[in-house]
């Protein structure tokens, strides 16, 4: 019997198209760290994929701005609440998320709280249909607990790390070399251990040697963390090829598996004026058109330096005294970001209000939060005072503002020879090299007016280095757009690791040693070498 018309048609057909991949990002609860993959996911999104982005009940009420901008781009990107759990002991009610916490003694059970997420984490992937089932779960470093649940349900896990390759390469070298333990066993704290296995020269002291988590007290935390990174399929990072391309070669070497170099994130935020203005926070029209409007009344290009410590360290008043007369006897128009906690007190906010009196028409305070990437994409911003978080400094970067640096914790220390020894676009406040407590230490060294001003002026000087600084600055900015547009490296990266998840149309995912990893072959086209075992090139 011949085949119907209708059968024929049917045999002739092309098959459906594969549904687009679908990620599932998992931030960690603090904003450094939400941010830049709240931007991931954007961008994701904005590429075609599916991306559902999950936290805690607190942290999605803040991203509920996030969410209504992705509708109205007409972008798969949705925000999965999962419970928080209340039965954690010396956890008080309501803190999910580390910038909430006001005592040291509640990071620990914000952590075991956290641990807690993967029962309703698993709950979730398997609830979800074949058309939707996961193509590939993105989680922060310290989310080590995804490990279990990506490996019981058999879905691919990248690890996504906020710090430069830089940092990550001397965090992944001092673990694989010991480095960690000499350090920990050092007597004196200005000791100097050069860093092995750097394609640069690198020296730490006790106080600023590499490592998330690894204190005493969170030992158990941080092999998790080491665990699940080593049993990932790759890593995300926010950077790109023209910034820091030795070194992510040399990442990539040395953890041997894919590094997906796909920023800067902030750059996915561009022509969108509202994301820009209200990223980090909920949207404030008032405070972001105040600050413009101030910015605009300044006359001349690159004339102002932005001051601003990111949203952990809450400093001292006769610190805070310190910065404001520094900023004071710099002579240099600028925008001081206060938190609310720093100005708390009636003695503090006397003394800004007289701050302000003295540097009216010169000097803006802001209280609270401050839309930080609109104020340094302004034309009027030339310089960037700042604690050397990573978002921070790619930030600055990615729209040319040069920095200075002034480092507190974690991979801080490290971020800053980055920019300033390697990069060239920094130049250092002269904090000693000793942690800053996050919520005031009155241990901590207080650096002085005369270094602030000293810096200030350096940074946005007519000299030859701070010509040298801001000339790199902008170069490197113009590299960052360039790797963000169609056919630059981040663009093509970011790709093909939408390629390399995307579903056939029988719902099977591409054999992993089929997949095409676009930093493998960029290193191939570019033919750049890793030289890890020396110490060769720029010191750091």
């Amino acid at each position: 019997m011949a085949p119907t018309e209708d059968a024929t048609a049917a045999t002739l057909a092309p098959p459906p198209p594969p549904p687009p991949p679908h990620f599932v990002i998992v931030p960690m609860v603090a904003q450094g760290h939400t941010i830049p993959m709240v931007d991931l996911s954007r961008l994701l999104a904005s590429r075609g994929a599916r991306v559902s982005l999950v936290t805690t009940p607190v942290n999605a009420a803040r991203l509920r701005g996030v969410a209504a901008q992705a509708a109205r781009a007409k972008l798969a990107l949705d925000i999965v609440e999962l419970p928080f759990p209340t039965d954690i002991a010396g956890l008080p009610p309501g803190i999910e998320n580390v910038d909430q916490i006001t005592d040291h003694n509640h990071f620990v059970p914000l952590f075991a709280a956290l641990r807690k997420l993967a029962v309703p984490l698993e709950a979730y992937l398997r609830s979800l249909p074949p058309p939707r089932r996961p193509s590939c779960l993105i989680s922060d470093w310290c989310n080590g607990w995804t490990a279990a649940v990506s490996a019981r349900l058999g879905i691919p896990r990248l690890f996504f790390h906020g710090p430069p390759c830089f940092y990550s390469l001397c965090d992944l070298n001092a673990l694989d070399h010991g480095l960690h333990e000499q350090t920990a066993a050092a007597a004196d704290d200005t000791e100097k251990f050069v860093v092995p296995g750097m394609p640069v020269h690198v020296e730490v002291t006790k106080a600023t040697a590499p490592g998330f988590l690894n204190s005493p007290g969170w030992e158990a935390q941080w092999a998790e963390c080491v665990d699940a990174m080593r049993a990932a399929d790759g890593a995300v990072v926010n950077t790109f090829l023209d910034l820091e391309a030795q070194f992510l070669a040399c990442y990539e070497a040395a953890l041997g598996k894919p590094v997906w170099a796909l920023g800067p994130f902030c750059l996915a935020n561009k022509g969108d004026a509202e994301a820009t203005a209200s990223r980090g926070n909920a949207p404030d029209v008032a405070r972001q058109s105040a600050v413009t409007a101030w910015l605009d009344t300044m006359g001349t290009d690159d004339s102002v330096v932005l001051v601003s410590f990111g949203s952990l360290v809450r400093r001292l008043p006769k610190q805070l005294f310190e910065v404001g007369h520094g900023l004071e006897n710099s002579g240099v128009p600028f925008v001081w970001v206060v938190k609310e906690q720093e100005a708390a007190s009636p003695e503090v906010e006397e003394w800004l209000a007289a701050l302000e009196a003295r540097v009216a028409g010169r000097g803006l305070l802001v209280r609270g939060w401050a839309p930080q990437l609109a104020v340094l994409s302004h034309r009027a911003v030339g310089g960037f005072v700042t604690h050397c978080g990573w978002n921070s400094l790619l930030e600055a970067i990615a729209h040319g503002v040069p920095v200075a640096t002034w480092p507190h914790f974690a991979d801080q220390f490290l971020n800053e020879r980055l920019v300033v020894d390697v990069l060239g676009v920094g130049v250092p406040v002269g904090v000693a090299e000793a942690p800053v407590m996050i919520f005031g230490d009155e241990s901590a060294p207080v650096v002085a007016r005369e270094d602030v001003a000293r810096a200030v002026a350096a940074l946005m000087g007519d000299g030859e280095e701070a010509g040298e600084r801001r000339r790199k600055a902008k170069e490197y900015g113009e590299k960052a757009h360039r790797a963000m547009e169609k056919g630059g490296s981040s663009y093509e990266s970011l790709t093909q690791l939408i390629e390399s998840f995307r579903q056939s149309a029988g719902g099977e995912k591409k054999a992993k040693d089929g997949t095409v990893h676009a930093w493998s072959a960029l290193k191939e086209q570019k033919k750049i070498d890793c030289h890890c075992n020396g110490s060769t090139g720029a010191e750091a």
